[in-house]
C-alpha cells in the first residue's frame, strides 16, 4: 500500500477495528506496513533486527521473511503466542542482554506508552544499535483518540472513569491501568527529548497512520497531541 494514502489508512483502521476478533490479520498487515517503512532506508536482508516488546512476534516474523536475522525481546511471557519461540528472549527493554552496537535495526512498535521511564528505554535502544544503524520507535500518544487503548475515547473524561465504564459495559477486567502498564506520553515532550540527545539524530518524525502530509501534524503544537494518532520516530545512531 502506498504510504501515505487514504487507502492504506482505511485498510489499517478496518483491521484494527477487528483486532480483538482477528488479531492475526490486523498484526500481519501492521507488521508488513512497518517493515515497508523500515526498508525505505535500506533493505533488511542479512541485517540484525532487534524487536523489543513485540509480543506474539508478528514483526519479527515479517523481518525474517524478508531475510533479516530477527530477534524478539519480550518481558511478558503471557504476551507471547503458543507457537515457535526460537530466537525469542525473555528480557526487559530497560536492560537488554546485548552488547553495544549489536543491532543494525532496533525496532519497537507501540511499546513506549507502556513503560514508566521512556527515556531509559530509548537510551537502551540507542546503546544496542550500531553507529549508523536505524532506530524505529512508535507509540500512541495519550491525547490521541486511541490514547486510552481499549477504553478510548472515554479517557478524555478521566482514566479511572473510562476504565470503569469499559468494565461495566463488557463485563471483563480492562487490560490496561494508567500508572501501572499504561502511561501518559506526549508528542511534544518526546520530540524535545530525542532532539536534545547526542547519541541519535532524528531522521523522520511523523504520524504513523495519517493519510496526508504525515510530517506536518507533529510540527503543530497542541494540535499534534490530538491529531498525530501515533508518533513514528526514525532515528539514526550517531558515531
Amino acid at each position: 500500500m502506498k504510504d501515505p494514502s487514504f487507502r492504506r489508512s482505511a485498510a489499517l483502521f478496518r483491521a484494527f477495528m477487528r483486532e480483538q476478533g482477528d488479531p492475526a490479520t490486523a498484526y500481519t498487515l501492521l507488521a508488513r506496513d512497518a517493515a515497508d517503512q523500515v526498508e525505505r532506508y535500506g533493505p533488511v536482508r542479512g541485517k540484525v533486527v532487534v524487536d523489543i516488546g513485540g509480543g506474539d512476534g508478528y514483526f519479527t516474523r515479517e523481518f525474517r521473511r524478508r531475510g533479516a536475522h530477527g530477534y524478539l525481546f519480550e518481558p511478558d511471557t503471557a504476551e507471547m503466542g503458543p507457537g515457535e519461540r526460537a530466537d525469542t528472549v525473555v528480557a526487559d527493554g530497560y536492560l537488554l542482554p546485548l552488547a553495544d552496537g549489536a543491532a543494525d535495526v532496533c525496532f519497537s512498535s507501540n511499546v513506549l506508552e507502556h513503560v514508566a521511564d521512556p527515556h531509559t528505554f530509548l537510551s537502551e535502544m540507542a546503546r544496542v544499535t550500531r553507529p549508523g544503524g536505524l532506530i524505529y520507535v512508535s507509540f500512541t500518544n495519550w491525547y490521541s483518540p486511541w490514547g486510552g487503548h481499549e477504553w478510548a475515547p472515554w479517557h478524555y473524561l478521566g482514566a479511572e472513569r473510562a476504565r470503569s465504564r469499559y468494565e461495566r459495559r463488557t463485563g471483563r477486567p480492562a487490560k490496561h491501568r494508567l500508572g501501572d502498564n499504561l502511561f501518559r506520553i506526549g508528542v511534544g515532550e518526546t520530540l524535545r527529548h530525542v532532539r536534545s540527545r547526542s547519541d541519535v539524530t532524528v531522521v523522520s518524525a511523523r504520524s504513523r497512520y495519517w493519510p496526508v502530509l504525515p510530517q506536518l501534524v507533529p510540527r503543530i503544537p497542541v494540535l499534534r497531541e490530538f491529531a498525530t494518532w501515533n508518533l513514528l520516530l526514525i532515528l539514526r545512531r550517531c558515531s
